[in-house]
């Protein structure tokens, strides 16, 4: 691979992390100023505005015929996302998990990853399907407005401490809509780079696109998220690093695949590889967050470090299955006889705990 290439992939994922950087705060600004509470532009703007760098990628690759990143930038960025940004940020502090994640955004992200599953088995996402996936994303968004008036006023506050800097109403609308407008036009050229960067990566490497999109590209455009959460856990607004996390995943499944299969020429095409293995994890990987925010609507250390160490082992198996690496026959042996049944039980066990302490409660 020439050093140009490099280049493109560097540049690009610098573009686009500055690029929904400007959009976020230009938007947040301009919500503000139109009225719209910090937690609704939190919910919203803030945690949808950091997956506009996966939007960006999608929607490129699907115009330019690369479904295979197009795809494995959504999926792996959403295992990315609870893997390693939740594992890393619970590491640095224990992270509160507040009841509306609980009670309706991480069954709604379950059931949309079922869904997506679902649309896929016919080997395709059609521009139907699409259009579908959005129109969720406009009910859940309405929904979450709705819901947002009912939040308590220390919700209120802390999503107000949190964006507040980027909120302030009133002034400046035409630097806001320029913030936008710049923030738009970086993502669009960050894109186009880093995607040019990326398939030089696997022809060099001698991987599939598939895999590139699902870890170099996944990683890269979630940069966001990873700063938002990791600020956010730093601070002490622990809830909104695992909100920030949750809605971005919504968001991917619903927003940013809709649109890469409406705007597709052919939809976008599902490899028997993703179907087989990263959905199933993908899907794994949101229903493991269930038991694991009702223990004591907490997220510990130890958990963020099981949750680190799974997104080790599962870029690991990657690697060695797109090399056919010698040691891939035993390391498969080793997580599915040992470490995935293990992982189960504990599971049920802490669910089992939740659901006891619930009932004493």
């Amino acid at each position: 691979m020439s050093l140009i290439h490099f280049a493109y992939f560097i540049f690009g994922l610098a573009l686009l992390i500055a690029g929904a950087e400007l959009l976020v705060r230009g938007a947040s600004r301009l919500a503000a100023a139109f009225g719209i509470s910090p937690l609704v532009i939190g919910l919203t703007v803030v945690a949808f505005g950091t997956s506009s760098p996966e939007l960006a990628i999608s929607v490129q690759s699907g115009l330019a015929g690369q479904s295979d990143i197009a795809l494995g930038n959504v999926v792996g960025s959403n295992i990315f996302n609870v893997l390693f940004i939740l594992g890393l940020s619970a590491v640095i502090t224990p992270l509160l998990v507040a009841q509306q994640l609980v009670r309706l955004d991480v069954p709604v992200m379950i059931g949309v990853s079922l869904l997506v599953l679902g649309l896929g088995l016919d080997g395709a996402f059609s521009r139907p399907e699409g259009g579908l996936l959005v129109a969720g994303l406009a009910a859940y968004t309405a929904f979450l407005i709705r819901q947002s008036r009912r939040e308590s006023q220390a919700v209120q506050t802390e999503y107000a401490q949190e964006f507040g800097a980027a909120t302030s109403a009133g002034r400046g609308r035409l630097l806001n809509l320029a913030l936008v407008a710049g923030g738009l036009g970086l993502l669009v050229l960050g894109s186009r780079w880093l995607v040019t960067g990326a398939v030089a990566f696997a022809q060099a490497l001698g991987v599939s696109e598939l895999v590139i999109g699902l870890t170099l590209v996944a990683a890269g455009t979630s940069m966001p998220e990873v700063a938002t959460s990791l600020i956010a856990a730093v601070r002490g607004q622990r809830d909104i690093a695992v909100g920030n996390v949750v809605g971005s995943n919504i968001f991917n499944l619903l927003g940013v695949l809709g649109l890469t299969a409406v705007v597709a020429p052919n939809g976008v095409p599902v490899s028997d590889a993703v179907l087989g293995f990263d959905l199933p994890v993908m899907i794994a990987v949101a229903v493991a967050c269930l038991p694991i925010f009702l223990s004591s609507h907490l997220i510990a250390r130890w958990e963020g470090f099981v949750f680190l160490g799974y997104y080790a082992a599962y870029t690991t198996y990657l690697i060695l299955e797109s090399a056919q690496h010698d040691a891939l026959p035993l390391f498969s042996t080793v997580m599915g006889a040992f470490v995935l049944p293990l992982t189960a039980i504990t599971l049920l066990l802490v669910l089992l705990r939740a659901w006891r302490a619930q009932r004493r409660g």
